[in-house]
């Protein structure tokens, strides 16, 4: 039938796009400089999605889509493990219709450059995979040290990357771990506005795209909200 056969080039595209991209792109990075306790990561495989890596210009503009991807690859390749064909994570212009769809956003979304931010990621996870998410906001940067021990909980019970995207700092990221407590606490950041040819990890890491990134880093003037996809196995 017409719609097998639409569904397989779809599918060897896709498989292309997800064999293109890095993997665990964390792995081996060390500690903060002077922890003295063990990070709390990220569990199971994700791939690394950034500005321009499937060909769409979106720098700029896109980076909560590129951290919304990666997240969906965390639950494509976790839904794998136990179902066959699970849905590759959702293209820009999926996730834009989607929201149309959703009513969220009016029909001139789809096709635009407008951003989305924590509680859009948490609507499509939701919409492509069936897996609720939790936001949690603060107001300030300054009161991060406040909700290291929920991070760190869903870092441990459920090991699911997050989103974390704000106001005044604008740009998103992705958080894959969390490691220290209180005001001496780190972020693993993963951050989306890279482009270019990746060529591995390590790169990426020595020159920042992967970083642990210290509490009081983040800005106070900006609020904050986390999407944490609630995935259960």
């Amino acid at each position: 039938p017409h719609f097998e056969r639409k569904k397989r080039e779809m599918s060897s595209a896709d498989e292309k796009m997800l064999k293109s991209l890095l993997k665990n792109v964390h792995d081996r990075l060390s500690p903060p400089d002077g922890a003295t306790e063990e990070p709390v990561t990220v569990r199971g495989d994700y791939l690394y999605y950034h500005y321009v890596c499937d060909g769409v210009d979106d720098r700029g503009w896109g980076c909560a889509y590129r951290t919304l991807q990666s997240l969906c690859s965390w639950v494509h390749l976790k839904k794998k493990q136990t179902s066959a064909g699970p849905r590759p994570p959702p293209t820009i212009a999926d996730i834009q219709k989607a929201l149309v769809d959703m009513q969220d956003k009016p029909t001139t979304f789809a096709g635009s450059r407008d951003w989305i931010g924590s509680v859009e990621v948490g609507l499509c996870v939701d919409y492509f995979y069936d897996v609720p998410c939790r936001i949690i906001h603060i107001s300030s940067g300054k009161q991060i040290p406040d909700k290291i021990p929920e991070l760190t909980e869903h870092f441990l019970k459920v090991g699911s990357p997050v989103m974390m995207g704000g106001d005044t700092d604008s740009s998103s990221k992705g958080v894959f771990g969390v490691c220290g407590t209180g005001n001496d606490a780190h972020l693993l950041i993963v951050d989306p506005h890279y482009h270019g040819t990746v060529q591995d990890p390590l790169g990426l890491q020595k020159n920042g795209w992967v970083k642990w990134v210290h509490v009081r880093d983040f800005q106070s003037d900006s609020f904050y909200n986390f999407c944490l996809p609630l995935y259960k196995q």
